[in-house]
């Protein structure tokens, strides 16, 4: 059983803490743990419950109304809800409820009609990545079971993966060779592949190096392929006591190749203003650079 704070319980949901103690007190919504110095805590179920009445909620559906369906009647309408409207708060809501859940087959599911719906770009950039964004603090900061995150985070590399090798090989004569890493102990790899997604996509030839890439790997690549392009990228902000020196030192050792730098490297890229050295935040600007 996990366990979350209140500020922990407004991230995951959406809805601020003081609504979530008005909603305690008045509508009995959820119900708190107590520590032993009297300090509130949650636990999954009340996760479960809360994010399923946010989701009514931000649909229309009033509190005191909300407040007097059964936990069955709850879900159903959910359930029948997420089916039927492609919002992506809801879609992200669901997620949620799924990953906690451990459900494979409902992650699955909600992938599955999002991309039928609205394709899979569109799906990992207005559902999955912001769903990432609002989960991701839980696992920097523990208050999430790491193997939650890598239930779910398995699932979306394997729908990238497949992505991937569904895109034909690059034919034009003009195409670009692109080198995809991210730098030593960087393991979070979903925005490095969808990227490689995306550059296929476009009909750029793609060298994926993945995780954890020394530079005296990139050199040794690069004496063989010659590439155009680097795309890495550094998620936490944590690796790198000065992430300035290692751009400069990326950026002197490839003076030939043209760098594109996403996550927290992006605005450090941009401080730094080296001719070769681009920030990368979106699928506009990959568009863009390339």
């Amino acid at each position: 059983m996990e366990r979350y704070t209140l500020n922990g319980l407004e991230k995951l949901t959406g809805i601020m803490a003081d609504t979530i103690r008005v909603w305690e007190r008045r509508y009995q919504i959820i119900k708190p743990h107590r520590t032993d110095t009297n300090r509130r805590w949650y636990d999954d179920e009340s996760l479960k419950h809360l994010i399923n009445v946010s989701i009514l909620y931000r649909n229309g559906i009033k509190i005191s109304k909300i407040a007097k369906f059964s936990e069955s009647e709850l879900e159903d309408k959910v359930e029948a809800l997420a089916k039927s409207t492609f919002v992506s708060d809801t879609q992200i809501d669901s997620l949620i409820l799924s990953m906690i859940k451990f459900d494979e087959k409902a992650v699955n599911e909600i992938l599955l009609r999002s991309i039928i719906n609205i394709g899979f770009e569109d799906t990992f950039t207005g559902i999955v990545f912001p769903f990432l964004r609002r989960v991701g603090i839980m696992w920097h900061t523990g208050m999430a079971n790491i193997g939650v995150e890598h239930f779910i985070s398995n699932i979306f590399r394997r729908r990238l993966m497949i992505a991937i090798d569904s895109v034909p090989p690059a034919t034009a004569m003009n195409h670009l060779k692109v080198v995809m890493y991210l730098p030593e102990n960087e393991l979070h790899e979903l925005s490095l592949l969808f990227y490689t997604y995306m550059i296929r996509k476009l009909g750029h030839e793609v060298l994926y190096l993945g995780q954890s890439t020394p530079i005296k790997a990139l050199a040794e690549v690069t004496q063989y392929w010659s590439p155009d392009i680097f795309v890495t990228g550094e998620l936490s902000g944590l690796l790198y006591e000065k992430p300035e020196e290692y751009l400069k030192r990326l950026c002197k050792t490839f003076s030939e190749q043209k760098i594109l730098v996403s996550g927290s490297f992006a605005d450090v890229a941009d401080r730094l203003n080296y001719p070769n050295l681009f920030a990368l935040r979106s699928v506009n600007d990959l568009k863009l650079l390339l």
